[in-house]
């Protein structure tokens, strides 16, 4: 699992925040979007193996719709102004402090 943000809006993987899916989705809107998002995915892979360029762009468009859908691209599901950091190195953000807190607990528990 990887670690999310204290405020819930991120998870980070590889020292890169991520937003996390909106939570004000209905547990129905989101499992909706996430099978789309992965048959979209399967779709990108097979257009991929098919050298299908048309198909590859449909297919990427689907991924797209999911992923803003679910609150995860997209403008930012939370109302309160702060900044959106998505796909940001965690260490040049407001997290950057929480995060080198929770690397060194995670070296010290080893």
């Amino acid at each position: 699992m990887h670690p999310q943000t204290p405020d819930g809006r991120y998870f980070v993987v590889n020292g890169v925040l991520w937003r996390c899916s909106n939570p004000a989705l209905t547990e129905a809107e989101r499992q909706h979007w996430v099978n789309s998002l992965m048959a979209a995915r399967r779709q990108v892979k097979a257009a991929k193996s098919a050298n299908d360029v048309e198909e590859l762009a449909a297919a990427r468009a689907s991924v797209q719709e999911a992923k803003v859908a679910l609150g995860e691209r997209g403008p930012a599901w939370w109302t309160d102004g702060a900044p959106d950091f998505n796909r940001r190195r965690v260490d040049r953000t407001p997290y950057a402090q929480w995060f080198e807190t929770l690397t060194k607990l995670s070296v010290a528990a080893r």
